[in-house]
């Protein structure tokens, strides 16, 4: 492997943020948990399977786009540029951004899993052994730096997946404008941005008849079990899916089954049945309504791609 895979940048968050996180989540009247620590190892691979299954059109349809305008995207990027992507992701759609660009500077992926992060590096630094690499384990929703010996150049960021919609309008206009500051003038990125559709549709997407979603999500009440002291019973809670078409968003709940209390390193969270945790949204939008939202984070429109069904929409934006 060619040594320009570089160090490890690592500002994965401690055990004790996330504690406080959870503890802070689950005090409230309606029972959260931040989606971002649904990633340890086996919820990265467990999403992975999610990706592959047949209810779950976001990857595939998005991967197509990418596939369909690799050579777009990289034409308005221009050469040599730094590429920063946030969550590695299985490094399907990275590789159709780095064949098609041309002579990209470096490659930058941002993970808060360290294992998953340096797995996806790795598998790229064996393909791509002249590109450097400089891997950063941080939870991108927090203020982070980007390498400092990193090749500098104009830089793309590349958000894909439409992790955008895990935020509520408001944050995700908040974290378009950290990017804006961080990526630098004249800085470019790319979003996937799902698109509003019938709530039969997404309620599947979310909800798949092989139960892998259902295990993703009640996978970080064991993640809690293991490395917080809880002691969820994970039998207790069943996964639920809703659309909330007011909102224009699909929310992830876990509802308790019955009365119980949960041990959770010395703090003691009572449940009543049929309560529910929420733990992640999902956001969709319309080409229209994403495009206002990014301008209000100082981006430009430079391009939108959708598919024939007009599922899923991949936006080309420039910082101005």
């Amino acid at each position: 492997m060619s040594n320009a895979l570089q160090n490890l940048h690592d500002l994965e968050p401690s055990l004790e943020e996330f504690r406080a996180a959870v503890l802070e989540g689950l005090a409230g009247a309606q029972k959260t948990l931040p989606c971002k620590f649904f990633y340890d190892a086996e919820g990265s691979r467990l999403f992975e399977r999610i990706c592959e299954l047949p209810e779950y059109y976001p990857t595939r349809t998005e991967s197509r786009i990418l596939r369909d305008h690799a050579g777009d995207i990289a034409d308005l990027a221009g050469p040599a540029v730094r590429l920063v992507e946030l969550g590695s992701g299985a490094g399907v759609k990275i590789r159709l951004l780095l064949h098609a660009l041309e002579d990209p500077a470096a490659y930058i992926p941002v993970d808060i899993s360290r294992r998953h992060l340096l797995a996806a590096a790795s598998g790229l630094a064996r393909d791509f052994p002249d590109l450097v690499i400089a891997p950063v384990c941080a939870d991108y929703t927090q203020p982070f730096s980007l390498p400092a010996d990193a090749p500098s150049g104009r830089t793309l960021g590349f958000f894909p997946g439409s992790t955008i919609g895990n935020f509520m309008p408001v944050e995700a206009e908040r974290f378009l404008t950290g990017l804006h500051d961080l990526l630098g003038p004249g800085s470019a990125m790319v979003v996937g941005v799902d698109l509003r559709k019938d709530g039969a549709v997404l309620e599947r997407a979310y909800d798949d008849a092989a139960g892998v979603t259902a295990a993703f999500n009640l996978n970080i009440l064991r993640r809690i079990n293991r490395e917080l002291g809880g002691r969820f019973d994970l039998d207790g809670f069943t996964h639920e899916a809703r659309w909330n078409d007011l909102d224009s968003r699909i929310e992830m709940h876990l509802v308790s089954r019955r009365d119980q209390i949960v041990p959770i390193g010395g703090e003691r969270i009572t449940f009543g049945a049929g309560e529910t945790i929420h733990t992640e949204n999902s956001y969709k939008y319309t080409v229209e309504a994403f495009t206002a939202l990014a301008a209000q984070a100082g981006y430009a429109s430079r391009a939108v791609w959708t598919d024939a069904g007009n599922l899923f929409s991949v936006h080309m934006l420039e910082a101005v």
